[in-house]
């Protein structure tokens, strides 16, 4: 391995921790360690929310979507915001009035606490299993990466090690410090992405930019694709793309976390918005690392080039011609992704855990600084745990961009259900809304296992997009026919533990 990209690596790993440390300051209380004391800059925050559902998913697999294809993605980008505007509109002034530490402490004011645990189990299976994946992606891409500059090293040691110095800065910082850290990691895997641009435009013959526009490569909108089976038509992708967002920035413990340690509504609002005009950008940077790649390899297969898919391609071209210290940058792009990610999850399943089940199930009033203990006792059992789950992977045969995808289509559909259910069904009580929840999970594992529908040939899944949007459309449809058995308003639950609202 050339010694100036390993001392990059390395740097990175150690200046992470020590930055987060530095600018999280002392935490004092447990509103300090899991909202950084509703104080933190919109800006910060956004750049968190970028960071957080950036993954190494989005770095490698990216580029090779534009490789194959089009820049039809960005259609989903755009369903992003929409749902991101509905939810800055309709849930989070909600979460703000209520000030609340964790997203499903609305569904305990509204339901009960039962199905606020319900809710909070779903979501730290739901985040375990997802993050899990993207962990794994990126210690077997690392492997390769280090496997190509002569460095042989096992996989779950790249696991153990990211997490060992992820957890580090996250249990003493809290939500500080992985908001900070969040926002120089983006700017590392961005700024990484526009010098693979630049050295990319240095070594493409003139005319390239007509050639890929010639191959509508450039194309965004896609209006002839079957909706049930393309994943990016328009129509799939635009309101796909607006519900998922509204499940995974609504009512995902990991996003709205993150929103609600800003100092008010309208910098929560500011934040969300804001992301989801960032993360179209940061889109459209990696579909044009791709397409700059289709036109480096002239169009060749992947296979043609000695790759087994596309997601080698931007991998391959970091090893193989970026210059020697711009391929460490790279690398660390490639952690900065992962270790956002993992750093937000710890933070959001420690926070559940702690608000919506140490405290409401063992009934007790615990001090504050019980609280903060639990806390960062949770954020190690959860690294611990996530370290043995991302292992698990290792012998898995399906695609890992599939199963990145395929996890929170289970559960997101239950998810943002229960939530429109107690905002748009007054009737429905806490029972009406468990057995919903329930069945449709139930009914999504079946849709995506069984059901497939012929395309190009062949028998393929629906298109993933779908997958929120009909869990909803269950929950409510089960929710709202239970509902009409009662016919006054549900009543609203005993008020939580005067410890619960301290800590909130």
């Amino acid at each position: 391995m050339r010694s100036l990209d390993a001392v990059i690596i390395v740097l990175y790993l150690l200046a992470m921790p020590a930055l987060g440390l530095l600018l999280s300051g002392r935490q004092r209380s447990s509103t300090d360690y899991f909202l950084g004391n509703r104080s933190l800059p919109w800006w910060a925050v956004c750049f968190s929310v970028v960071a957080t559902e950036t993954s190494t998913l989005t770095v490698v697999s990216v580029p090779g979507v534009a490789y194959l294809g089009t820049f039809g993605f960005l259609q989903l980008a755009l369903g992003y915001l929409v749902g991101r505007i509905v939810v800055a509109l309709v849930l989070l002034p909600r979460y703000f009035s209520g000030n609340l530490v964790s997203a499903y402490a609305y569904l305990g004011q509204r339901f009960g606490g039962g199905l606020q645990g319900v809710a909070s189990v779903t979501f730290l299976i739901t985040r375990l299993l997802a993050d899990g994946v993207r962990l794994f992606l990126t210690a077997l891409t690392i492997k390769v990466v280090l496997a190509s500059m002569g460095v042989t090293i096992d996989f779950r040691l790249i696991i153990i090690a990211l997490s060992l110095f992820t957890v580090i800065y996250t249990y003493l910082g809290g939500i500080r410090a992985v908001v900070w850290v969040d926002a120089i990691q983006m700017m590392i895997y961005v700024g990484g992405a526009l010098l693979a641009i630049g050295v990319l435009a240095s070594k493409l013959p003139e005319g390239w930019l007509g050639s890929v526009a010639d191959a509508g490569k450039f194309q965004l909108f896609d209006f002839a694709a079957n909706p049930l089976t393309g994943q990016y038509a328009f129509v799939t992708a635009i309101v796909g793309g607006a519900v998922l967002s509204m499940a995974s920035h609504g009512a995902d413990q990991l996003i709205v976390q993150r929103l609600l340690a800003c100092r008010n509504l309208r910098d929560g609002q500011r934040a969300l918005i804001g992301s989801g005009v960032v993360v179209f950008l940061q889109f459209a940077l990696f579909l044009l690392v791709g397409s700059m790649l289709w036109a480096f390899h002239r169009g060749a297969s992947p296979a043609s080039l000695g790759m087994s898919g596309p997601d080698e391609l931007f991998p391959t071209f970091i090893v193989e011609q970026l210059p020697v210290g711009l391929a460490g940058l790279l690398i660390a792009g490639i952690l900065a992704a992962a270790m956002s990610t993992l750093s937000s999850s710890l933070n959001s399943l420690s926070t559940s855990t702690v608000s919506d089940l140490y405290q409401r199930f063992t009934r007790r009033e615990p001090e504050d600084a019980t609280i903060l203990r639990q806390g960062r006792l949770w954020t190690l059992v959860w690294a611990a745990v996530f370290v043995g789950f991302a292992s698990l992977f290792s012998g898995t045969t399906t695609p890992v961009v599939e199963l990145g995808l395929g996890i929170t289509g289970y559960t997101y559909g239950a998810l943002l259900g229960a939530f429109l259910l107690g905002l748009l069904v007054r009737r429905a009580t806490q029972v009406d809304a468990v057995i919903a929840f329930v069945v449709t999970v139930a009914v999504m594992a079946f849709v995506i296992l069984v059901p497939r529908f012929p395309a190009n040939g062949k028998e393929v899944a629906l298109a993933f997009p779908w997958y929120t949007p009909l869990g909803v459309a269950v929950t409510l449809l089960v929710g709202g026919l239970l509902a009409t058995r009662h016919r006054r308003p549900a009543q609203r639950p005993e008020p939580p533990l005067a410890s619960e609202a301290e800590a909130a």
